[in-house]
């Protein structure tokens, strides 16, 4: 099978964790990857390092935290002249111990900045292009998909929801106030970098529901979100104590049970993208918190506030005038 008649995918943050994986998987599967990531280098060297195929896949540069970024991002696929078959929003950045908070080249908090705003203004951008690959090519097997990863913490009805901080978005006091000096927090209150976090996916999964209502019908995209696991060693703890990303694995395989390897996450998203079996848009996939051998997928149920349709619609609103869409 040559380049051109390859699914492609584009999937952020995939130079290591997840993303790599998931990026490891889909290639095997037959998919033509785009690895968006900030470090070229790293990346490449991640995708030689899994013996992945130098034609199953490129590189492009994105930082999401930039929105100038994400546009030359998009400028760049559209410059390969490939269709676009799937969308995974995968990258994101947690800071725990940051005592001020940092801001975006726009003047956001990086997290939301980051985990949210970027991905929102590339999912908007590519939503097209996602339409365009069914209308292109209406015999494929598979409709266009978008998955946005989920984490258990945006969700207090699970155990790891439940740890304090917990996510909470108030009135979308910071989006409406643009995020402007002191403001950081989505709430408005006081900056709380695990909070950022939390909020941060919290926003992921009002986006997705929000672009399954807006969208679903009219483009004949699924749109889904996925909770694969509890993956404690992936580099997203890479900012916190090293004794806590020490302990953190151990505890989650011997204690909780609910450890998964990197490569079976990854695997997990690839099925998410790929498998007939997740073709229901609007949903949020999880395998549960404790991983039993052969363990099937659900369809989860969100928080309160992540199942907030106002909230989801006002949360679309703000977003749009913070990234400059219409």
């Amino acid at each position: 099978m040559t380049q051109d008649q390859k699914s492609t995918v584009v999937i952020t943050g995939a130079s290591s964790g997840v993303g790599l994986q998931a990026a490891r998987a889909l290639s095997q599967k037959g998919w033509y990857v785009v690895m968006a990531c900030r470090d070229l280098s790293k990346a490449e060297n991640a995708a030689k390092s899994l013996g992945m195929s130098p034609d199953s896949y490129t590189v492009l540069h994105i930082d999401l935290a930039s929105l100038e970024s994400v546009r030359h991002f998009v400028n760049d696929f559209r410059a390969t002249g490939k269709s676009l078959d799937a969308l995974v929003c995968n990258a994101a950045i947690y800071m725990p111990l940051i005592k001020e908070p940092l801001r975006s080249p726009e003047g956001y908090e990086l997290t939301v900045a980051t985990n949210h705003l970027g991905h929102f203004l590339l999912c908007n951008l590519l939503l097209e292009d996602l339409k365009n690959s069914r209308m292109a090519t209406p015999n494929k097997l598979l409709e266009p998909r978008l998955v946005i990863l989920g984490t258990v913490t945006h969700n207090p009805k699970e155990l790891g929801g439940k740890i304090p901080p917990r996510p909470d978005l108030g009135n979308l006091q910071g989006f409406t106030a643009g995020f402007k000096e002191p403001i950081t927090m989505v709430d408005g209150k006081k900056f709380e970098p695990v909070k950022a976090y939390k909020d941060s996916k919290v926003c992921n999964v009002l986006t997705m529901r929000e672009l399954h209502r807006r969208y679903h019908e009219s483009h004949g995209i699924t749109f889904s979100s996925l909770y694969p696991g509890c993956v404690a060693t992936t580099a997203l703890f890479r900012n916190h104590y090293p004794l806590f990303q020490k302990i953190f694995p151990i505890f989650q395989k011997y204690i909780t049970g609910g450890f998964v390897s990197e490569e079976e996450a990854g695997n997990r998203v690839a099925e998410v993208v790929t498998d007939p079996a997740y073709s229901q848009s609007g949903a949020y996939w999880s395998w549960g918190n404790r991983q039993k051998k052969n363990r099937k997928s659900f369809v989860q149920e969100v928080s309160n506030e992540a199942s907030d349709d106002d909230k989801a619609e006002s949360l679309w609103e703000l977003s749009a005038k913070l990234v400059g869409l219409a």
